[in-house]
């Protein structure tokens, strides 16, 4: 089995037929994959990064996931809570830049009946919904520097009170938190709480981009086949050699969800049992092209958050402008290293 999943991982010594991926069945642990629920891999990054989680599971202290946009931060979040003592206890997640700064409390918070327009009902927030499990705070960058101070008293005291309500609560929670940005960066500019910051790095992890880690790539590869080809009912057992090397070299952007795009795409457009990469799946793009382009967008998304005073979210917000998700602009925000706080309007 060893020797099949090298010449698989390393496909420059493979011979010219076809890769066979219905030969390698569901690996266990002894081959070498991750015994992690949904967590495919066995570089030693990967691996030391599934070390780390073992040892902080069993503890209450925060942990702050670090990591490019697609590399698995929930999952790995997924894995801290599955291996704790909460692990009955719920695993509430609530991404900070998907939900307006106007909303923000009362979505994470909960209110009280009556505490703003269109309060019909009282609401439990995200934060009560989570107690005595795990939070999932993603995205933690995003998090306005006015609603700051309000996360950096919760991590203190574990007390908040419901919008619209004066009584403080407890709450038991274990917080996990990610971000694709440079926290300690973002600090530097005041973009971020110096004390907040110190709060949520108790124990951090960076999770290495699939670049970092392309002897998982056929593994991964072979996972997201298997599954698109039971989701739509086809049989597909084998990738071909000129696709699996085309995936090893190319250096995914936008990480494992950019790659399970790929052969989801690959998978529907398959016409027998092989596996090929079709022609324009992996852009070429040159790196002068690639700056231009870059350089217009950002430009563009500035002038829009600059209409709106910087906000993503909401029908009046730049995503609505832009016609594309909320997430989607969030991470283009992020990786053109646009400050969206700097066009709020005080």
């Amino acid at each position: 089995m060893s020797s099949q999943v090298i010449a698989f991982a390393q496909p420059r010594e493979a011979s010219s037929f076809p890769v066979n991926l219905m030969a390698f069945g569901e690996m266990n642990n002894d081959s070498g994959e991750a015994a992690f629920a949904g967590i495919i891999g066995q570089s030693s990054g990967l691996r030391h990064v599934l070390q780390l989680v073992e040892k902080v599971a069993a503890t209450n202290a925060t942990v702050l996931l670090l990591g490019e946009t697609g590399t698995g931060k929930e999952l790995i979040a997924r894995a801290i809570h599955e291996r704790s003592p909460r692990k009955t206890q719920p695993l509430v997640a609530f991404n900070c830049a998907a939900v307006p700064g106007s909303l923000f409390e009362s979505e994470f918070f909960g209110h009280e009946r009556g505490a703003f327009t269109g309060a019909h009902m009282q609401r439990a927030g995200r934060l009560e919904l989570a107690d005595r499990g795990t939070l999932f705070l993603d995205e933690v960058g995003e998090l306005p520097p006015e609603l700051q101070p309000k996360l950096l008293r919760l991590l203190q005291e574990r007390t908040y009170e419901r919008v619209g309500s004066s009584r403080t609560r407890n709450v038991d929670i274990r917080l996990v938190a990610a971000t694709n940005q440079n926290l300690e960066e973002m600090v530097g500019e005041c973009q971020f709480r110096s004390d907040l910051y110190y709060r949520l790095n108790v124990f951090p992890i960076r999770i290495p981009p699939l670049r970092e880690r392309r002897q998982d790539i056929p593994l991964l590869v072979r996972h997201f086949t298997k599954k698109y080809s039971r989701q739509i009912g086809k049989r597909i057992d084998t990738v071909s050699e000129a696709t699996l090397q085309s995936l090893m070299s190319w250096h995914w952007p936008g990480n494992i969800r950019e790659l399970q795009n790929v052969i989801e795409r690959c998978v529907i457009l398959a016409e027998d049992a092989v596996l090929r990469l079709e022609p324009g799946a992996l852009p070429a793009e040159t790196q002068p092209a690639a700056r231009a382009r870059s350089s217009g967008q950002k430009a563009e998304i500035e002038a829009i958050l600059r209409e709106t005073n910087g906000r993503v979210a909401g029908p009046r917000g730049a995503a609505a402008r832009m016609g594309v998700p909320v997430t989607t602009l969030a991470s283009r925000i992020r990786a053109l290293k646009i400050n969206k706080h700097r066009f709020h309007q005080t």
